[in-house]
C-alpha cells in the first residue's frame, strides 16, 4: 500500500470530494473545501456536474455539465453521494427555480431514512433514522439556521414550511458525523444551498401558479376563506458583469394557501392508568357497588384500563401567506479570490378561525355505563353517563400568527497559493415568532347550552360518535361560559464566526482544519388570561345574550369521509359565531375586557438563554494507490459551551392554610434568576471508502455527534406552584449544566453505480445514545417563607393527641386554642362543626420545602436501521426511485405500564416509490411516501399516556410539458388519494385526533429567459 505518487493518473472514483465538485458551493460553507472558480462559475478543472464513470477513465475537462430534467438532476444527486465523504443523499433541482417539490420537507421524505411531521396537511419538521427533530441541525448555505415557534418555544426543530423552494438549488443531507461541519444533528445535518451568480451565470426566470386547495371547501362558511383558488408568483435573476468581476442574483417569491382541517379528537386525553380497586375521576366503578352492574366486560384484576375525559370535534380553517427572497452579490477580482455578500428574508402569516363541538364527562361512578375490551389494557369501546343539564359547549378561535427570518453573510474564498485554500464565513441570523391579531396567538371562547342529557361515546369505528339526548337550544339558550387567550413570543438570534483553510499535501492527501465562534440567543415569553366562568355568564340581571350571534348548521358533513360519521346515533346539530361579536358581547355584559385581551405585561415565563460556543476541528483526508483504491478520513471536533439562562422568579413569601388540604402560597414582587452551566466535547471521525471495482463502492464510518437539550431543560428561574401541601410546594427548574446526548455512530454501506443514472444501495448503522435527560426531585428549604407543618402550633396539636394525616383534627386544634396569636385567624365552624379561618407560616416555624423537578444527565438508548435505496433508468425515458429504512429500538413504550416512561421518539419505517417518466417535452413524477406507526410523545397532556401516530401513506403527482425551450407548465397534486391521520393511546381504540384536510392542486407556467 502506498500514497498516490505525484504524476500518476488518478483513479475515476478516487476523486475531489463533495462539495469541492460542482455544487461547489457558492454557498461557501466552512465544512467543506473550496477550490477558485473559473469564468463559468465552477471550479477550476472541475466540471459543474462530474459524470458518474462507466469504468474508463474520463479525459481532464474543464467543460460543464448543465444540469437539466430529472434525470440529470438524479444522476447529479447519484454523484453526490458517490463523490463524498462519509454516508450523504441529497436532492439536486432540476433547474434554477424548478425543485422537485413546492415544500423544502415534502422532498426530503423522499430520501431514504427521512419522515416528516406535517401540519395543516404540510410538511413542517424532519426526522432522520429515527431521531426527532430537535436532534437533526439544519444549516443554511453552511450556516446554522435560528428557528423559532410558538407551538413549542422551548424546541429546537426547524419548521420548513417557512422557507419557500424556488430559490434552492440542492439539499444535502449528511448521515455520518463531519468533523467540519456544526454539530447538533445526531440523525443529520441537513445543508440547505441556494444558488448563487457565479454558479447561475447570466439567467432569468418567472413562474406563476394557480393553487386550488379542496380542504378549503369543507368548512363552515364561518371559517372558510373566500376562494379555495390562490396564488403563487417567484422569479430568480442572475447575471455576471465587469468581465466577469461581479455577480447578483435576486430571487423571489410569494405564496398564497386557503385550507381547511378538520379532526375528531379526545383532546385532554385519556385518564388513567387504573387498575380495579382505583378511585377518583376516570375511574368505573367497583366490583360490589350498585353502579359496577352497568359494567360490561370489566377489565380484570392484573388488567389497566382508561377512561376518555372529552370528546371535541374541531373545524378549522387558515389563510396562509409566504413571502421569501433573497439578494446576493459577489465579487472576484481574480481567478484566486471569490467574495460573496447574501440577505435571505421570509415571512410566514398564518390567520385561523374554527368551531367546536364538545362534551365533557364527570366520571360520576353512579351514573356509568360502560363497555371494554380485553386487557391486559382494557379500554372502553362504548362510554355512557347519565347526567342531566350538563353542557353542550359550541367554542371558537379566531388567532393569527406570524414568524419573520432575516439572515445576512458575508464569505470570502481565497487560494492563497496553489496548494493553500483559506476561506471566511460570518452571518447574523433572527427568528421571531410573534401573534399577528389583537385576539392573541392562540384563543379558545367557550359558548354553552346546558341542556346535556344521557351523553354516549362510541369508539367502535374510524371516527369516535358523541351521541347526545335532551338538547334543546331554546331552553337553554347560548352564553359565552368561561375563555382563555394567549400571547407568546419567541425569538432565536445566531452570530457566527467561521474560518479555515484546505491545505494540499502530496498529490493526494490534504488536510482541512478551521475554527468557529457561535452565539445563540434564544428568548421566550408566554401569558395566558383565563376566565373560570364554566358555569355561565348569563344572568337574569344583564339579560343573556342575543341568540341571533349564534347560526345552526350540521356537522356529519364536515367529516363525511370517516367511517363513523354516518352513524344514526351521531350528535349532528352545530352553532357557529362571529368570534368578534360574542367576544364583544360578552365584554359588556361581565364588564371585563382584560379577560378577554391578552397581554404580556405579566408573563407566566419570561426566559433568555445564551449559548457560547468555540471550536475547533482537523481532518486529515488522503487517497491510497491499492489494487482497490481508498480513501480515508480522520479528523476530530472541540467545542466548548458556556450557558446563561436567566428566567422568571415570583418567590413565595407566606403559606396559607385555609381549609384542610388547601394550602395557597403568597408571592413577593417578580424578580429574575440565572443559572450558568458549561460542558465540552471531543468528538472524533473516522471515514473509509473503497473501490471494490469501477462501479462498487464500499463505505465504513465512525463518528460521535452530540444534540443540545431543549430549552426548557436548562431554563434560568423557577416556576413554583400555587398551592402547597403538607410537604412543601412543588416547583420547575431548568439544569443549564445539562450535558448535549451524545451519540456514537457507525455506518457500514455498499454501493453499486450499474449505470450512469442507476444504482443500487444497501446502508446499515448502529447509533449508541447517552446522556438523554431524565428527571430528578430536590428538596430545598426555602429562605423566604416558613410553614406552619413542623411548626410550634403544629407539634401543639401532635401533643394533643391529633395525628398529623388528620388534618381536620389538627386545624381545629390550632384554631381553636391558638386563635389570635401570630399566624392564626380563627373565622368559626361549618356547617359539619369544623373549624374554619386561616394558619399562617411564621417566624421561627421550619422553611416551606421546595420539592423542585429538574433534570440530570442519566438516560442512554441505542437504536440501529437498514436502508436499501434502488434507482434504475431505460433508454426509454421510464425511471423508477425506490427505498425502505428499517429502524428499531429497544428503548420502547411498556403500554402495559404505569408511570412516567423514557422511549425513543420518532422512531419509524418508511418507504418511498417513485415512478418517473420523461423526454424531450413532457416529464412526470408519480410518488409515493409512506412512514410506519410511531411515539409522537410518552406523555399525553401531563399523563404519562403515550401518543402514537398510525401508519400514513400518500401519493403525489407532478407533470411538466415544454412548450418551447424557454416557457413550460406544470401540474401537481397533493395527497392525490385524500389519506387521513389518526393518532391513539395505548391501543388502537383509545382515539386520540383523527385528522382529514383534502387534496391540493397546482397548475402552473414559468418562462425562462
Amino acid at each position: 500500500m502506498s500514497i498516490i505518487k505525484k504524476g500518476a493518473p488518478l483513479y475515476p472514483h478516487t476523486r475531489h470530494r463533495l462539495i469541492s465538485l460542482a455544487v461547489a458551493s457558492a454557498c461557501a460553507a466552512l465544512a467543506v473545501p473550496s477550490f477558485a472558480q473559473d469564468q463559468s462559475g465552477s471550479p477550476e478543472g472541475v466540471a459543474a456536474v462530474p459524470a458518474a464513470s462507466s469504468g474508463t477513465p474520463p479525459a481532464p475537462t474543464t467543460n460543464v455539465v448543465k444540469v437539466t430534467g430529472i434525470r440529470a438532476s438524479l444522476q447529479s444527486t447519484l454523484n453526490l453521494k458517490r463523490n463524498s465523504d462519509g454516508i450523504v443523499d441529497g436532492i439536486v433541482a432540476d433547474d434554477i427555480g424548478k425543485f422537485p417539490d413546492t415544500n423544502l420537507a415534502e422532498s426530503l421524505q423522499r430520501i431514504s431514512g427521512v419522515s416528516i411531521d406535517r401540519n395543516r396537511g404540510e410538511g413542517a419538521n424532519v426526522t432522520v433514522r429515527g431521531v426527532g427533530p430537535d436532534l437533526n441541525m439544519v444549516l443554511l448555505n453552511g450556516r446554522q439556521m435560528p428557528t423559532a415557534s410558538l407551538g413549542d418555544q422551548a424546541g429546537r426543530a426547524f419548521d420548513f414550511s417557512n422557507l419557500a423552494s424556488e430559490s434552492v438549488s440542492q439539499i444535502q443531507v449528511y448521515k455520518s458525523a463531519r468533523a467540519d461541519t456544526p454539530p447538533g444533528g445526531i440523525g443529520a445535518t441537513i445543508n440547505i444551498m441556494t444558488a448563487r451568480p457565479f454558479d447561475l451565470g447570466k439567467t432569468a426566470s418567472v413562474g406563476v401558479k394557480g393553487v386550488y386547495d379542496t380542504s378549503n371547501n369543507n368548512l363552515p362558511g364561518a371559517d372558510k376563506a373566500k376562494s379555495s383558488w390562490t396564488p403563487e408568483v417567484s422569479g430568480i435573476y442572475s447575471t455576471i458583469f465587469g468581465n466577469g468581476m461581479f455577480g447578483l442574483a435576486v430571487s423571489g417569491s410569494y405564496q398564497e394557501r386557503n385550507l381547511g382541517v378538520n379532526q375528531a379528537a379526545v383532546t385532554n386525553g385519556w385518564l388513567g392508568p387504573f387498575k380495579m380497586g382505583d378511585t377518583g375521576s376516570g375511574a368505573i366503578p367497583q366490583p360490589g357497588t350498585p353502579g359496577y352492574a352497568n359494567v360490561t366486560n370489566p377489565p380484570g384484576a392484573n388488567d389497566i384500563y382508561l377512561t376518555p375525559q372529552n370528546i371535541s370535534y374541531f373545524m378549522r380553517g387558515s389563510q396562509r401567506q409566504r413571502t421569501n427572497g433573497q439578494l446576493t452579490l459577489q465579487f472576484r477580482p481574480n481567478k484566486d479570490l471569490t467574495t460573496t455578500l447574501d440577505y435571505t428574508y421570509s415571512q410566514n402569516k398564518i390567520q385561523t378561525k374554527y368551531h367546536e363541538l364538545s362534551a365533557w364527562f364527570n366520571h360520576d361512578t353512579n351514573v356509568q355505563s360502560s363497555v371494554f375490551t380485553k386487557g391486559p389494557v382494557a379500554t372502553p369501546v362504548y362510554y355512557e353517563e347519565r347526567v342531566q343539564n350538563q353542557d353542550i359547549a359550541m367554542n371558537g378561535g379566531d388567532f393569527a400568527t406570524v414568524t419573520n427570518n432575516n439572515s445576512i453573510g458575508f464569505n470570502t474564498q481565497w487560494r492563497a497559493t496553489p496548494n493553500l485554500r483559506l476561506n471566511f464565513d460570518a452571518h447574523h441570523s433572527t427568528a421571531e415568532a410573534k401573534k399577528d391579531s389583537p385576539f392573541g396567538s392562540n384563543n379558545d371562547l367557550a359558548t354553552v347550552s346546558f341542556s346535556r342529557g344521557t351523553s354516549a361515546l362510541d369508539f367502535s369505528q374510524e371516527m369516535p360518535v358523541l351521541s347526545i339526548q335532551g338538547a334543546d337550544f331554546v331552553r337553554a339558550p347560548h352564553q359565552v361560559s368561561g375563555s382563555w387567550f394567549q400571547d407568546g413570543i419567541n425569538k432565536m438570534k445566531i452570530d457566527q464566526v467561521q474560518a479555515g483553510g484546505n491545505l494540499k499535501l502530496l498529490e493526494a492527501s490534504n488536510l482541512n482544519f478551521g475554527l468557529g465562534y457561535t452565539k445563540v440567543d434564544n428568548h421566550s415569553k408566554f401569558q395566558q388570561v383565563q376566565r373560570d366562568t364554566w358555569t355561565g355568564t348569563a344572568t337574569a340581571a344583564n339579560g343573556g345574550y342575543d341568540q341571533n350571534l349564534w347560526q345552526a348548521d350540521t356537522l356529519r358533513q364536515y367529516f363525511s369521509k370517516l367511517d363513523g360519521s354516518g352513524n344514526p346515533n351521531l350528535f349532528n346539530q352545530i352553532h357557529t359565531f362571529n368570534f368578534s361579536d360574542v367576544r364583544n358581547a360578552a365584554i359588556a355584559l361581565t364588564g371585563d375586557r382584560a379577560g378577554y385581551t391578552p397581554s404580556l405585561d405579566n408573563p407566566a415565563f419570561d426566559r433568555t438563554t445564551l449559548e457560547k460556543t468555540k471550536s475547533l476541528y482537523l481532518q486529515f483526508n488522503t487517497e491510497w494507490d491499492t489494487a482497490m483504491p481508498m480513501h480515508t478520513g480522520v479528523g476530530f471536533r472541540y467545542e466548548k459551551t458556556d450557558v446563561t439562562s436567566t428566567g422568571l422568579l415570583k418567590v413565595p413569601t407566606q403559606l396559607n392554610w385555609i381549609s384542610q388540604n388547601e394550602l395557597p402560597l403568597v408571592f413577593g414582587s417578580t424578580t429574575y434568576q440565572t443559572l450558568n452551566g458549561s460542558y465540552n466535547n471531543f468528538l472524533p471521525t473516522v471515514d473509509w471508502d473503497m473501490d471494490v471495482r469501477p462501479d462498487l463502492k464500499v463505505r465504513a464510518s465512525y463518528g460521535m455527534t452530540i444534540g443540545r437539550p431543549r430549552y426548557d431543560q436548562i431554563e434560568g428561574g423557577t416556576s413554583f406552584g400555587t398551592t402547597a401541601t403538607v410537604r412543601g410546594v412543588t416547583a420547575n427548574r431548568g439544569n443549564p449544566a445539562l450535558e448535549p446526548v451524545k451519540s456514537k455512530n457507525l455506518d457500514l454501506s455498499a454501493e453499486w453505480y450499474y449505470t450512469k443514472q442507476s444504482m443500487v444501495s444497501l446502508g446499515l448503522f448502529h447509533k449508541a445514545l447517552e446522556n438523554y435527560a431524565g428527571q430528578v426531585v430536590v428538596n430545598e428549604p426555602s429562605t423566604t417563607a416558613t410553614t406552619p407543618v413542623g411548626g410550634a402550633y403544629w407539634n401543639a396539636a401532635l401533643a394533643s393527641g391529633c395525628v398529623a394525616t388528620d388534618t381536620t383534627c389538627m386545624r381545629n386544634y390550632i384554631l381553636r386554642n391558638f386563635n389570635g396569636r401570630p399566624g392564626v385567624t380563627y373565622t368559626g365552624n361549618n356547617p359539619a362543626g369544623n373549624a374554619l379561618g386561616t394558619i399562617s407560616g411564621i417566624a421561627g416555624d421550619p422553611a416551606l420545602p421546595y420539592l423542585i423537578t429538574s433534570y440530570v444527565n442519566e438516560k442512554k438508548a441505542s437504536l440501529k436501521g437498514a436502508e436499501i435505496n434502488w434507482q434504475h433508468f431505460l433508454s426509454n425515458g421510464l425511471g423508477i426511485q425506490a427505498n425502505y429504512t428499517y429502524v428499531k429500538s429497544d428503548l420502547a413504550f411498556d403500554n402495559s405500564g404505569t408511570g412516567n416512561q423514557f422511549a425513543l421518539v420518532g422512531l419509524s419505517n418508511s418507504a418511498n416509490l417513485v415512478g418517473i417518466y420523461e423526454d424531450e417535452n413532457w416529464s412526470v413524477r408519480a410518488a409515493y411516501n409512506w412512514r410506519g406507526e410511531f411515539l409522537l410523545s410518552p406523555t399525553n397532556n401531563g399523563q404519562p399516556n403515550p401518543t402514537y401516530v398510525e401508519p400514513f401513506g400518500q401519493v403525489d403527482l407532478s407533470v411538466g410539458f415544454n412548450y418551447t425551450k424557454n416557457l413550460s407548465f406544470s401540474f401537481e397534486a397533493i395527497n392525490l388519494f385524500n389519506e387521513n391521520q389518526r393518532t391513539h393511546g395505548r391501543t388502537k381504540e383509545q382515539v386520540l385526533t383523527i385528522t382529514t384536510g383534502g387534496p391540493r392542486y397546482m397548475l402552473g407556467a414559468r418562462y425562462k429567459f
